[in-house]
Formats: C-alpha cells, sequence, structure tokens
C-alpha cells in the first residue's frame, strides 16, 4: 500500500473530493478515470494533457503501468514517475483503477463492498477515502506524543557560599 505520508493522504482526500463535487468523469478516458484524476491531482496537469501523453503509447492505466519505464522519456512514464515519487506504488495505482485492492476493499461496508463497480464515480469516491482513513490510522499509529503529565518540581541548589556556612 502507498506510503502513508501527509502529501499521499492529502492527495487522496483532494482527489476524491474533486469527484465529489462533479468534476468530469469518464472511465474509458485516461486523463479523467480513476487514475487520471489522482494523476491530475498530484502532478497538476489538465485531463487532456494526461490523456494525451498516454496516448503516446499504447494501453490503458493497467498497460501503461506494466511497460513503464522510468528512463523511457516518454511524458506518461513522467508522470507516473511523479505519482510513484509521493509515495504510491504500480501495484496502487493498478488497484485504483480496477478499485480492487484487498485491504482496501475489507474496510468499506460490507453491503457497499460487494457492490462497488471500478467505473462509477461515487463508489471511486468511496474507495480515495477509504484508502486515505486506512493510510491515516497508519500515519497515526507511528506518532507518539510525550507525556503531558505535570512536569517534575525542580530542586532547589543551594548557592556555594550557603553550602560553605
Amino acid at each position: 500500500m502507498a506510503q502513508p505520508t501527509l502529501p499521499v493522504i492529502q492527495a487522496l482526500r483532494d482527489t476524491a473530493q474533486r469527484l465529489a463535487t462533479q468534476a468530469p468523469y469518464q472511465w474509458g478516458h485516461m486523463g479523467s478515470c480513476n487514475c487520471g484524476h489522482l494523476a491530475q491531482t498530484v502532478t497538476r496537469l489538465t485531463k487532456g494533457e494526461i490523456h494525451t501523453r498516454a496516448m503516446q503509447r499504447y494501453g490503458d492505466w493497467e498497460r501503461q503501468l506494466i511497460d513503464y519505464c522510468p528512463t523511457s522519456g516518454l511524458p506518461i512514464d513522467q508522470t507516473i514517475d511523479e505519482m510513484l515519487a509521493l509515495g504510491f506504488s504500480r501495484a496502487d495505482l493498478t488497484h485504483l483503477e480496477r478499485l480492487s485492492d484487498p485491504t482496501i476493499r475489507a474496510a468499506i461496508p460490507f453491503e457497499r463492498r460487494n457492490a462497488l463497480r471500478h467505473n462509477q464515480r461515487d463508489d471511486v469516491v468511496l474507495y480515495l477515502r477509504t484508502w486515505a482513513d486506512l493510510l491515516e490510522q497508519d500515519l497515526l499509529a507511528d506518532i507518539s506524543l510525550p507525556s503531558f503529565a505535570a512536569p517534575p518540581v525542580p530542586t532547589p541548589v543551594l548557592a556555594a557560599a550557603a553550602v560553605d556556612a
């Protein structure tokens, strides 16, 4: 699963929020699908720019991720580079396109989990929010706060003159 960092969690939440507020969604469009929307958030590219980059090589997001080569110089690989650099893995992105990560699906309420469809906006929003929640739980589990108990009362140190007397 993606790295539990604030930038990754924020990217997931921002993507979910944009989708929930009716951003153009089209599962068959490389810039407006599940991965395309996350790519928009991470790279700040438009859906058209992402789609154009992807069309320079054959295949959907799954195929692009299989064929990904960090030294190819292809624009879609640069897009994927940015997503990987933020903390996502190729497996994360493959799962996102089909809403198929078993850990994320298991955290979705049973009645929604069984009806989850990879090409439905509301289901993508639910998946992204659930994923962000899981990563947030992981992040918070690794944080330990200092004790807020009252600090010890300092012991007065006697001045040297008082000790000599």
